[in-house]
């Protein structure tokens, strides 16, 4: 046993102090190699990368695969964070759905309670915006109603939250619709709390200006401002916007109808109004208690007495 430890020592001493010093000699070619600076040396360096690279790609497939599924863990978070979101803002939606349904059943019954008979003009007609012929000088757009359906000239026009505009311009199929934001486009307003009246004047921006109010030191931005029906061109009550304050430092509306997506608007039917006159035609009395109360009961006629001395 102990020949065969010295025979290992014998020829494994000098085998490993070979192999090291070999080591050292490719490290150091390599070396030099690598950091001469020639155009040949360089062209052999790129084909030493070329044909030892390629093969590595075996190497590199694991980390790949693991910063990947490290990628889609992440995303995968993030999915079911946004689906939790979701979950629960469809859970709040349908809280509102269930508030707005009672409020609406309730709206109902004081409504059949009171006996209200609700406005016949604010019916409407839906149109479908054919065309948008917006421009820096007039802000209009196309409706595919006209004459054929019974549009009139200067009806009201609003989407499914506000006023929009009124119709300007009828042909038989297809009528023209002047929006809010138009500079020949005045309002008659009212903003709310306050009850202060103004004028809604265009000024081709999406945010029209408040011109000719009361008392501005009433109106606070966030008011809410809704048609006051004067003129007869617009009916009252309708949501118009609300109150903001400009860069410019002077008060506007903050229109609540989307004037971004305008696909498709109600035409309000609007019937004229009646128009009183004479202060006492509503009263309706007959002529002879008239005359029985203002002038008295009628006394009998006296025989005439005859004299004749």
């Amino acid at each position: 046993m102990a020949r065969d430890n010295n025979r290992d020592d014998t020829y494994g001493k000098p085998l490993r102090r070979l192999l090291v010093t070999l080591l050292v000699v490719v490290l150091a070619a390599t070396f030099l190699v690598w950091r001469i600076d020639s155009p040949r040396m360089e062209r052999m360096r790129l084909a030493i990368i070329d044909r030892i690279l390629p093969p590595m790609e075996w190497v590199m497939a694991p980390v790949t695969g693991l910063a990947t599924l490290v990628t889609n863990f992440q995303s995968y978070q993030r999915l079911a964070e946004q689906n939790a979101d979701l979950r629960r803002e469809l859970q709040q939606m349908k809280a509102w759905r269930e508030a707005a349904l009672q409020l609406e059943q309730e709206n109902a019954k004081l409504l059949d309670l009171n006996n209200v008979e609700l406005d016949p003009k604010l019916t409407y007609i839906t149109g479908i915006v054919q065309a948008d012929s917006g421009s820096p000088f007039r802000q209009s757009v196309l409706l595919n109603v006209g004459q054929r359906d019974g549009v009139v000239d200067g009806w009201a026009v609003m989407d499914g939250i506000g006023l929009v505009g009124r119709i300007s311009g009828i042909g038989r199929n297809t009528s023209r619709v002047l929006l809010l934001t138009d500079t020949s486009s005045n309002v008659p307003i009212i903003i709310q709390p306050s009850g202060q009246r103004a004028v809604l004047k265009g000024d081709n921006s999406r945010n029209p200006l408040i011109e000719f109010l009361e008392d501005p030191d009433l109106v606070r931005p966030g008011d809410r401002v809704i048609s006051t029906g004067d003129g007869g061109v617009f009916p009252s009550d309708i949501l118009v916007g609300q109150v903001a304050l400009g860069s410019d430092r002077r008060l506007r509306v903050r229109l609540s109808a989307d004037y971004e997506r305008l696909e498709f608007l109600r035409v309000l039917r609007s019937q004229p109004h009646e128009i009183i006159s004479d202060q006492g035609g509503l009263l309706v009395t007959d002529p002879i208690i008239e005359e029985s109360e203002f002038i008295g009961p009628r006394m009998p006629a006296q025989p005439a007495v005859r004299n004749d001395g």
